[in-house]
């Protein structure tokens, strides 16, 4: 049987089941995958993603606040009593080394429960773009899920998803889905256009997500230099993984 990847535009388009067994890469590139990947990086001890706020209020309560903290948004910003929101460039050394975090975000933490059945689940974002191709090269059956935003398709997610494919089809050929050509189509026609205007791939995917609609709230919340930060191409070389038994994200 030959290798498989598969790109899903929206958690609700795939069911659970069909997940199960398979590697799954969940992507919410603004921007959920890229602060995870950066809290991480940056030496928080693990991070512990929740669907709820309220469920993260409960687990902090009693813990040892010094060696937890607790992140994430609602609307794009902190949650009232949060100690940091969404922002990858809030989650710096001195904020989390050695540190737990507990993470609750409107659409990543639902996705990466929603693929708890998967052998394996790592969150992909641009910035650990060769990282991920590399730690998934050799597994069978791949899916790209996008986190999407508000259950909305985001051309933000779709791009990311199309980077991570166009990598895997160039090393490792694989039958791949209808979306996952798409998903590629609309990668490379970026890259198309960034040499077209003697940009760099990361400075053309940054101008991308200014005109996208999620770049364009978190432009209005002040939140712009999140928005290079996430398109720039392989910063980081760390694959995170989640593993469901245990709620926990850790470094692969």
């Amino acid at each position: 049987m030959p290798a498989r990847l598969a790109v899903h535009y929206l958690p609700q388009f795939v069911p659970e089941t069909d997940l199960a067994g398979a590697t799954v890469v969940m992507i919410d590139l603004l921007r959920a995958s890229s602060t995870i990947c950066q809290a991480l990086a940056n030496g928080a001890s693990e991070v512990l993603p929740f669907v709820e706020v309220d469920e993260v209020l409960r687990a902090a309560d009693g813990r040892d606040r010094s060696a937890v903290l607790l992140g994430g948004e609602r609307d794009a910003q902190p949650p009232e009593g949060f100690d940091l929101g969404n922002s990858p460039l809030d989650y710096t050394p001195d904020r989390v080394f050695g540190r737990q975090v507990l993470f609750t975000t409107t659409n990543g933490a639902r996705a990466l429960w929603h693929a708890r059945l998967a052998s394996r689940v790592l969150v992909g974002c641009i910035r650990n773009l060769s990282a991920v191709v590399d730690s998934v090269a050799a597994d069978q059956d791949v899916h790209l899920l996008c986190a999407g935003t508000a259950g909305h398709v985001t051309r933000e997610d779709l791009l990311a998803a199309g980077a991570i494919a166009a990598e895997l089809q160039k090393h490792e050929g694989r039958e791949a889905s209808d979306p996952a050509h798409a998903a590629i189509g609309e990668w490379q026609e970026l890259l198309t256009t960034a040499r077209a205007l003697e940009r760099t791939p990361s400075q053309q995917l940054a101008d991308e997500l200014r005109g996208v609609p999620h770049g364009q709230t978190l432009v209005g919340l002040g939140y712009e230099a999140d928005l290079d930060y996430c398109a720039e191409i392989d910063a980081l070389s760390i694959v995170p993984i989640f593993d469901p038994a245990t709620g926990v994200i850790r470094p692969a």
